[in-house]
């Protein structure tokens, strides 16, 4: 049902945790399935140099979570607000149709956590 990679961020999940102090805070749920997401950045010169996340819900939610991490790493505020849903199903090789709510979370709460970020530091 679901892909290694799917199964290796899952079991071995990327950039847990919460950063104290975060420059942007991002948090999304999902009620009809219990998902909640929440993302913590830190941002230098307009690039994310550190993100963490805690994530309750399911295998998928926790390793999109985990995947969102990775991708954005790295990257400055406006190529992270440009990864978007299909592109976390993608590099995890995708997910189960019943699941790809779970990344669309993943992005929107990055997503929330840069609109944080830039209501903070206008």
């Amino acid at each position: 049902m679901y892909t290694d990679k799917v199964m290796d961020h899952f079991s071995n999940p990327r950039n847990v945790g919460e950063i104290d102090g975060a420059d942007g805070v991002g948090e999304v749920g999902n009620a009809s399935c219990g998902d909640i997401m929440k993302i913590f950045l830190k941002v230098e010169n307009d690039v994310i140099t550190d993100v963490k996340f805690k994530t309750f819900g399911c295998g998928a939610a926790i390793a999109t979570s985990s995947m969102v991490t990775e991708m954005a790493m790295g990257k400055t505020l406006d190529e992270a607000l440009e990864l978007s849903n299909a592109a976390v199903a993608e590099a995890l090789d995708g997910l189960p149709a019943q699941k790809m709510h779970c990344s669309n979370l993943a992005a929107d709460a990055l997503h929330e956590a840069i609109k944080d970020y830039k209501a903070k530091h206008p």
